[in-house]
């Protein structure tokens, strides 16, 4: 299930039973998932669980030369966003999750067919991920931001961050042609809103927005 949904105003929205809220934000680099999942807490009442960019102790070194550090960076991401998306299951309060762990194989899909990551060390994380997944329960709900590589690379800059001063538009092209095929599949799986963000004012309308859109999908438990 995958709806695109557009501004309006004063639209109603009800509470729903927020133990079962578990909700994660995806979208390329830049693309505004930070602030969305921030406002989106605020507007549901979540906890809001954040990547953890400072902490990453490969992140640096990835960029630097992406093709030696790009399994270890995966392997790393994999394990801390399985501890996180736990985290979120047991606490039962439910969540705001900023980048998801179903998306890092997006990122280990385009380092394999760039040749920034070696097939034996692809299959190995793929391997991985799917008996990890056999553990976890699924999100409830995946907003997509949905931003052109060009408005991402534009942002990224913005931002200065002194490591990703290397993120080409070609890298960027690349992870945007294979979030769509990934939103095709896990929407089969997950329910999937996409989101223009330039269409919207600000942050809060457009999580008041996606709430709304939320409670119409009618969700009130995980979906296993």
């Amino acid at each position: 299930m995958m709806q695109n949904i557009e501004p309006s105003e004063d639209r109603p929205w009800t509470l729903l039973e927020k133990e079962n809220m578990f909700i994660g934000i995806s979208g390329l680099i830049g693309a505004g998932k930070t602030t969305l999942a921030t406002e989106l807490g605020k507007v549901m009442g979540l906890p809001v669980y954040y990547e953890p960019v400072i902490d990453n102790v490969y992140l640096s070194d990835f960029y630097k030369d992406p093709k030696k550090y790009s399994f270890n960076l995966q392997i790393y991401l994999l394990n801390v966003r399985f501890k996180q998306h736990q985290q979120i299951i047991w606490n039962a309060k439910g969540g705001v999750q900023d980048r998801t762990i179903y998306e890092d194989s997006v990122f280990a899909k385009v380092l394999r067919d760039s040749e920034l990551m070696e097939e034996r060390d692809y299959r190995t994380y793929i391997s991985l991920f799917t008996n990890m997944s056999n553990f976890m329960k699924k999100n409830t709900l995946i907003v997509h931001l949905d931003v052109t590589p060009e408005e991402s690379l534009e942002r990224i800059k913005l931002r200065s961050r002194d490591m990703e001063t290397t993120i080409t538009i070609d890298y960027l092209r690349s992870l945007h042609s294979a979030y769509d095929s990934f939103l095709k599949d896990i929407s089969k799986q997950i329910p999937v809103i996409r989101v223009n963000y330039s269409q919207f004012k600000t942050a809060e309308q457009m999580a008041r927005v996606v709430y709304e859109e939320y409670s119409k999908l009618n969700i009130t438990t995980f979906i296993n």
